[in-house]
């Protein structure tokens, strides 16, 4: 490849987004670049947080000014120069959204190809495109109204009938006496507010429960009366379930059960466009399809009126095949995927893209991946930069690390101790360069010499969970046993479908952190209640006081830091409080100290520090030391307490769950993919802490592809052979050391060559 002259780079100059510290690095236009480092490190504050923030900030302004030309301005990346840059399309680990109504098919467009299929070949016809659509009148089925499941809501976890509407009758949470939500109904004069429920008259309970909606004025403004079930039915069980909030969520599955419409069967769709098909199919069962075997079924069609779309169709769901997710099925409701399943998914929509000359940016995109797909998805990659694109992904990887024309090395250390270019060179470079990233390029874990003997077993016995084919199994307790195989190969659902919740059970899966943009480290964990307490008796005020949600918040931004703007369809943009500089809280707030600091800069604290500062002296807090102890435990000693939720990567997420339940008081802890984000000697020190669990008495269960866990592991089950209905099986069961002799799975040849590499 030629060297790159000075018009074929992206230059950033100066970047102190987040950590980073004046960072200068030149990027290679149409070359495969990887910025790698420790977790925390400032790898995503230069890609995300200044390159991409800025490809979005110009896109954002040139429409703006486009259609209005008054916008605000959104906030510039902090950085001196960049220049070089292309229009960015970026592919990161958020999962996808919580619409109820959205599929695999719908997210891809694969499902409006084959909705145009059906409409031309389809016998008998159910008319144009849309009538085969159940997001749409024409084409939902009318019972569940496109939605799939019918649902029962027991009223007696709605409502106290021995109490009236003025004494907390309704139960449902967010409805409390004094509130709009109840003072509706109390002020409509249907009902009776200070009389019983159990006493109303038949009129009054119609009118309480369903009344259709209806103008009233409650205490002199216009407002629309509803029943409280219709109400309940469009707040609560109209949005995607895993999207509510916990205790949201725990009210929905207490109160309402939900089974698949008698009418379509769960389909979605009404009779008419049931009843058309194509070669015995109609479109409900072929979305049902795993899509590798809907990709030979589309091959076999020979209908030269729709070839253009039936090729494009074809194609779409050969991307999906190679990109490891031929397994899954288009009528797999999206908000189910995990970060990685749902990044690849983002991924289809580029693969037979013939836009050339913009900039790719990826986030990690190994995660979830055998070492078996990790080797497809370094091909696809590859794929992309040949079409003649820019492609910047962050990762941890080494397999991934080596497919690089360029390396980015971000360190030495995390949060404060990061920030700056370590190395910036070649792949062979980075090896000899005596980086944290490069001394650990080629590092191997060793198998245990002698493993330990486990203290019992788990029967799990004809599991048949998704793709699970009467699975019969013993997970050794009182060791550290590794779950592995391809994905899509069935270990979720063996181990999470299998092991009984409750008691003795800490289980930390991939199940998104819920929270919003005001949340952070010191609130999700439960941090920030001692804090609080410590300030406020060092001071002599209340607690609420320190809360940037209560009392002491800002009074312009409302405690937020920051001013949001939204742009509807546009990117929204935020802008830093001009009143409390981003602080939070009200000046009077930060006047009171403790142990020479106020909340803010106490906030500002990464969690390392802030553990020595609560250890001793007058900040000295034991619960406070205590939570930051687990935090620092599992490798977040870098964060900063008042980090917001969402700026955090999903291993990041995962591992702040992780030290919440390190405080539970379990025997058996259950793990999904930990080392999600982690760089290699951050595994290390992930490694050390599944160890310590295992020698105080624990049993831990991990879910992993990454091979230095594999060699760490005491036992290894193995699923497979292959993904989807290719899987469900258990291929091995034993000692990695078995496994690498024996070489009898996809598994066994990855950890073989890892190992004596």
């Amino acid at each position: 490849m030629h060297e790159a002259d000075s018009h074929d780079l992206i230059k950033v100059h100066g970047a102190r987004e987040n950590n980073l510290k004046n960072v200068s690095v030149e990027i290679p236009k149409r070359r495969l670049t990887v910025f790698t480092g420790v977790s925390g490190s400032g790898k995503s504050s230069l890609v995300f947080g200044t390159i991409a923030a800025e490809s979005q900030r110009l896109i954002n302004e040139t429409y703006s000014a486009f259609v209005q030309g008054f916008m605000p301005s959104q906030s510039r990346p902090d950085v001196d120069l960049l220049e070089g840059l292309t229009t960015a399309i970026i592919v990161d680990q958020e999962r996808m959204g919580a619409n109820s109504r959205s599929t695999v098919g719908t997210a891809t467009d694969a499902n409006a190809m084959l909705r145009i299929v059906f409409s031309r070949l389809g016998a008998p016809s159910a008319g144009p495109a849309f009538h085969y659509s159940f997001n749409v009148p024409a084409g939902a089925c009318l019972r569940c109204e496109g939605m799939g499941t019918t649902n029962d809501i027991d009223l007696d976890e709605l409502f106290d009938r021995s109490k009236s509407l003025n004494d907390g009758a309704i139960t449902i949470p967010g409805y409390n006496p004094d509130g709009w939500l109840v003072r509706i109904f109390a002020a409509s004069g249907f009902v009776d507010a200070d009389k019983p429920i159990r006493d109303y008259t038949e009129q009054e309970l119609h009118d309480f429960l369903y009344r259709e909606p209806v103008k009233v004025k409650v205490e002199n403004i216009n407002m629309t009366y509803e029943g409280l079930v219709p109400r309940v039915q469009k707040s609560f069980l109209q949005k995607d379930k895993e999207a509510l909030q916990p205790h949201i969520r725990a009210f929905v599955d207490r109160a309402v059960t939900f089974t698949a419409c008698p009418e379509c069967g769960g389909t979605r769709l009404n009779q008419a466009a049931l009843a058309s098909r194509i070669e015995g199919l109609n479109i409900a069962e072929a979305c049902a399809m795993q899509i590798s075997d809907l990709a030979d079924w589309v091959r076999g069609i020979k209908a030269p009126s729709v070839a253009p779309v039936l090729a494009t169709l074809q194609q779409t769901l050969d991307s999906f095949v190679e990109i490891g997710l031929g397994y899954l099925s288009l009528d797999r409701p999206s908000g189910t995927l995990s970060g990685g399943e749902a990044q690849r998914t983002k991924m289809i929509r580029h693969l037979g893209s013939s836009l050339t000359d913009v900039s790719y940016i990826f986030d990690e995109p190994t995660v979830g991946l055998h070492p078996h797909d990790i080797q497809r998805m370094n091909g696809l990659l590859v794929r992309l930069r040949d079409k003649g694109n820019t492609v910047l992904v962050v990762e941890h990887k080494p397999e991934t690390i080596e497919i690089a024309d360029h390396v980015v090395d971000l360190g030495p250390g995390a949060g404060g101790a990061g920030g700056t270019v370590c190395f910036e060179g070649s792949v062979d470079g980075l090896r000899s360069s005596g980086t944290l990233t490069g001394r650990h390029l080629d590092y191997r874990a060793t198998l245990k010499p002698g493993p330990r003997k486990p203290a019992g077993q788990l029967e799990i016995r004809g599991a048949t969970r998704h793709n699970l084919q009467d699975v019969s199994v013993d997970v050794p307790l009182g060791v550290l046993c590794v779950v592995t195989g391809v994905a899509g190969s069935g270990k979720s659902s063996l181990i999470h479908g299998s092991i009984p919740k409750g008691a003795g059970v800490v289980s930390v899966d991939q199940t998104a952190i819920r929270g919003s943009r005001r949340s952070n480290p010191a609130t999700y964990t439960g941090l920030l209640d001692p804090i609080r307490s410590a300030f406020a008796k060092a001071n002599g005020v209340k607690p609420a006081l320190f809360s940037a949600n209560s009392a002491g918040a800002c009074p312009n931004c409302n405690g937020a830091g920051v001013i949001y703007t939204d742009l509807a369809m546009m990117a929204g943009v935020s802008t830093v409080c001009e009143e409390c500089e981003g602080k939070r809280f009200q000046a009077s707030v930060l006047e009171y100290k403790l142990g020479g600091r106020d909340i803010s800069e106490v906030l500002a604290m990464p969690v390392a520090e802030a553990e020595g500062f609560f250890a001793t002296g007058k900040a000295k807090s034991a619960p406070a030391h205590a939570i930051l102890l687990r935090m620092t435990d599992v490798g977040l000693g870098y964060l900063t307490l008042g980090q917001p939720l969402t700026t955090l990567s999903g291993g990041e997420r995962q591992r702040l769950k992780l030290a919440i339940h390190m405080a539970d008081k379990g025997g058996v802890y259950v793990l999904d993919e930990p080392t999600t984000g982690l760089h290699l000697a951050d595994v290390e020190q992930l490694l050390g802490l599944l160890d310590r669990l295992v020698d105080a008495g624990k049993s831990v269960i991990v879910i992993e592809h990454h091979l230095a866990v594999m060699a760490r592991a005491d036992w290894i089950i193995d699923l497979g052979p292959g993904a989807g209905h290719d899987g469900g099986k258990v291929v091995f069961e034993g000692t990695p050391a078995d496994l690498v002799a024996a070489r009898s799975t996809l598994t066994g040849e990855h950890l073989a060559k890892y190992v004596n590499a």
